[in-house]
This record gives structure tokens, sequence and C-alpha cells, in this order.
């Protein structure tokens, strides 16, 4: 199983990082061990001072698939949930600065929270999402997929070039702005519309 993240997905969200945009998607990688367990807390690691949360809307792949056309890309998920991309900033902004790889800002053990559940994707509008993240109670990320700077087809589309998508892999399709800093004792809630897909407990 992979999971393979995208990044700068969404304008508002580049910009409050002083990013530019991409012209074609830019993804990257987390191992399967970054998965955090169901109903696990979050333990901040001991290498980061500086722990982010990324809510995203994630789609979970239902067949094997590899070049596939965009035309045809809605056939490869059938499902969507929620995930929390945690991110070491002060590791990345290091990696960044120095021409590095974002991995181990990215993908250390923990690092992806996934829903309990997922939703079926006849459920939604695609192009009309909404999902949010609570923190103590507190909203602190509001997104809605029609500010994707690239949309679930063209996502797959693209990624299909690159990877043999399989069963089973997920993709965290970009966060909105808001992104910030954990500590202990936090808690976190994530929406999709009305319904909460998660709750992390940050230790």
């Amino acid at each position: 199983m992979k999971i393979i993240c995208i990044g700068r997905n969404y304008v508002n969200h580049a910009a409050e990082l002083g990013n530019d945009m991409p012209t074609e998607p830019l993804f990257f990688l987390k191992p399967e061990t970054a998965i955090q367990p169901k109903g696990h807390p979050f333990f901040i690691p001991y290498f980061s001072n500086d722990i982010h949360y990324e809510v995203e809307l994630v789609i979970k792949i239902n067949k094997n698939g590899k070049h596939i056309e965009e035309q045809f890309a809605h056939t490869y998920y059938s499902q969507i949930g929620l995930g929390i991309d945690f991110t070491a900033r002060d590791i990345q902004d290091e990696c960044k600065a120095k021409g590095l790889p974002w991995e181990r800002a990215k993908g250390f053990d923990g690092s992806a929270q996934i829903s309990r559940t997922f939703i079926n994707k006849s459920e939604f509008d695609l192009n009309d999402i909404s999902f949010q993240l609570e923190k103590n109670g507190v909203i602190v990320q509001n997104g809605n997929s029609s500010d994707m700077v690239f949309n679930f087809d063209k996502i797959i589309a693209y990624l299909s070039t690159f990877y043999t998508l399989k069963t089973g892999d997920l993709i965290y399709t970009g966060t909105p702005a808001g992104v910030g800093k954990v500590i202990e004792g936090d808690t976190l809630k994530g929406f999709i519309t009305d319904k909460e897909m998660l709750k992390v407990v940050v230790k």
C-alpha cells in the first residue's frame, strides 16, 4: 500500500507558506508505517519542535491502474475519507533551504492520521465537498474541494504516469490554509460536511 500526498493544491495554503504554485501536481510519499493507529494518540516526536496539522480529503484507490486517462480516473476510486498530514515544519524548512527531499519531515511514524470510515463518493458533489478541522473546539481549517488546483481525476491521471496505482492506495489531496502547530494536550477533530470523521489527542 502506498500513501501519496499532494502538496500546494490550495492557493491559500501555498500563499500562507510563501510557496509558488505548481503547474502540475506536486507529490511526495509516506511509508505505510506513517499510518497512525486508529484511536491512538499522536505522540510529538522528539526530533521536532514544530509539528503542524494539515487536514486533507483522502481518496482510496479501488483497482489497479497505470497510465490512466483523466476521463476514466473516476472509476478508480469510490470512497472519500479525511486525513491529517502531520508535518515537522522545522525539518521541512531546513530540507527546503538545502534543496533536500522532505521525507523525514513528512513520513515519520504516526504522521498519517486517517479517518475511521470512508464515505461513498455518490453521496457528494465531488466539486463541492466541504471539510474542516477543529483544534480544542475552535475551527482552524475550512476547506472545499472546489478550491483544489488539481481535482481528484487530474491527480489520479497524473500520478499513474509515474506509479502503478493499486487497490488500497491512499491519496491525500492537499490542505487548505490555516495549518498550525500542535502541542501536548491538544485535541483535533476532523469533519466532512457535518460528519465527524476523526479525533486525535496529542501527547
